[in-house]
């Protein structure tokens, strides 16, 4: 089972990856890696901001503490000059602490300085990297982008894009049902011709009837054929008649001779 679903994991893994390539476009993970890396350099912008920001709070405070030293200094002389040599030690203790703490925010501002100093240095290589990628990333997308033309017109020219593979497709298509409706077409002329079915656009029974009407028009030429032959064949004188056109019932009859008296 174990086996079937690490076989399972690494087929999924294999699919998404080629459905990742193939629908992944150069020119967008370039400009969303330039995004990310200007993001990033914005953030160590900031980052010196805030820095330059804690100091300056720093050197605010150190400016007040200073001001505190001055006035505790001139809190003891007064107080020695009006022989209160204990207010004047009050002072004086007020200002050794403030002067330590001045001493400590001497310290953190000086490592705020050297981060300062860090981060504007790690910003100037971060922002010339940032446009040299990007001066890099527009050559890439121009030349994919040429290259995607290349592709384009190649394919297009040879018929192996997508587009071209189904025009030709539709077109080989459109020919085997043309060549097919053709050959049906002639199919059924030819058992028309030979009878093997009736043509419904003509009336029911009309080639039968024609072929009974021929066959009694050429019984009856037989006929009369046969008939006038016969007629021929009973001598001239009806040929005669035939021939001047005169009917035989017609014609006057010839007087038969006289006979001659018997002695």
């Amino acid at each position: 089972m174990a086996g079937l679903m690490s076989r399972f994991t690494t087929l999924f893994k294999v699919k998404a990856n080629k459905a990742l390539d193939r629908a992944e476009d150069p020119g967008e993970t370039l400009d969303y890696s330039y995004q990310k890396q200007l993001e990033m350099l914005q953030k160590v912008k900031r980052g010196v901001a805030d820095v330059v920001t804690s100091k300056k709070r720093l050197q605010l405070q150190t400016a007040k503490l200073e001001e505190s030293i001055v006035k505790l200094d001139g809190q003891a002389r007064q107080a020695l000059a009006a022989n209160r040599e204990d207010l004047a030690r009050t002072a004086l203790e007020r200002k050794t602490l403030i002067q330590g703490q001045l001493q400590g925010l001497d310290s953190q501002i000086a490592q705020l300085e050297q981060q300062q100093q860090t981060l504007i240095d790690q910003e100037r290589r971060l922002s010339a990297k940032v446009e040299s990628f990007r001066t890099q990333k527009e050559v890439v997308k121009a030349q994919y982008s040429a290259a995607e033309a290349q592709v384009r017109i190649g394919e297009a020219t040879t018929g192996l894009g997508e587009e071209m593979s189904d025009v030709g497709l539709a077109l080989t298509r459109a020919q085997d049902k043309t060549e097919q409706m053709q050959a049906r077409a002639a199919a059924v002329n030819e058992l028309v011709e030979t009878g093997a079915i009736d043509d419904l656009t003509q009336p029911a029974g009309s080639d039968l009837d024609q072929q009974i009407a021929a066959l009694t028009a050429g019984n009856q030429v037989d006929a009369e054929l046969a008939k006038m032959k016969a007629e021929l064949g009973t001598g001239g004188g009806a040929a005669g008649e035939l021939a001047t056109g005169t009917p035989a019932e017609s014609a006057p009859a010839e007087a038969a001779p006289a006979e001659e008296p018997k002695s």
